[in-house]
């Protein structure tokens, strides 16, 4: 049977299309990507349920994947210690071909059936870590392995894919299966299928991290102040959170190095009696 991802686009002759076309096309056919992951909410929310209290014991969430899913994964691995504060190891990206294929494409590393669990060895993959394995078609044998051989070892597994009954949709104890339909480009899994793959991403890192505590109302209070830009979106929410001038807020911040410091360590201090 042809894959869903495989189907021949619903857009024919693009190359005659204007420019307007081709673009009111692509919005057409994204349009149906986030009504798609809605439909997967519960399959999103039994692994984020599953993955939190091994990391509260110290395990790892790592994504797999090759080509497009494999760089979305470390995309969103590489995002969550500046924006919430986790050490860098906590969440890991393993792409197939390793960090030149994040760049550049590596022929035929995604073939490789053993390669994917060799990689992981080399972070020493433990019970309390999670494998979500990455896969627009389903069927990459780096990942599908990979998935394989964590479920023999006794360690939590997960999937992103777009296509239902897949060999990664098998193999995974927690299958995500978004199923948005024929690409526009027929078989560019970049397009909504890799835009599918990025909003489960996000979803599940952002879940995973507000229920481990690294956000405080909606704040990122944990957030690395690495430029100019996140020191003066701290300043303001030490402002908002605790009601004194930019200024004021600014030095708490500096003096403390997080929001949530900085607001800890002024909601703690004495205040002057009468």
């Amino acid at each position: 049977m042809q894959r869903i991802t495989e189907q021949p686009s619903r857009h024919n002759d693009l190359e005659q299309k204007s420019t307007g076309e081709l673009l009111v096309g692509i919005n057409a056919e994204d349009e149906g990507v986030a009504p798609a992951v809605a439909l997967v909410i519960p399959a999103i929310m039994a692994l984020v349920d599953a993955i939190v209290p091994r990391i509260q014991r110290g395990g790892r969430l790592f994504y797999m994947g090759a080509g497009t899913s494999g760089r979305l994964g470390v995309v969103d691995a590489s995002e969550c210690p500046p924006t919430f504060g986790v050490p860098h190891g906590m969440l890991i990206g393993v792409i197939a071909g390793g960090v030149t294929a994040i760049r550049k494409a590596v022929e035929f590393a995604e073939d490789d059936t053993e390669q994917g669990w060799r990689d992981l060895q080399e972070h020493a993959i433990g019970a309390d870590d999670t494998v979500v394995g990455i896969a627009a078609s389903g069927g990459t044998p780096y990942v599908v392995g990979a998935l394989e051989s964590c479920n023999t070892q006794g360690i939590l597994t997960g999937c992103i894919t777009c296509n239902p009954g897949s060999p990664v949709a098998t193999a995974a104890m927690h299958p995500i299966v978004v199923i948005v339909g024929p690409e526009f480009v027929t078989g560019s899994t970049r397009m909504k299928s890799g835009t599918a793959q990025k909003l489960v991403l996000n979803m599940i890192s952002t879940a995973v991290m507000i229920k481990l505590g690294r956000v405080k109302g909606n704040r990122m209070v944990d957030m690395q102040l690495s430029n100019n830009k996140l020191i003066d979106r701290g300043t303001r929410m030490v402002m908002e959170g605790l009601g004194i001038g930019y200024d004021d807020a600014n030095a708490l911040l500096k003096t403390h190095g997080s929001v949530r410091k900085a607001m800890d360590a002024s909601s703690s201090a004495p205040r002057p009696s009468n």
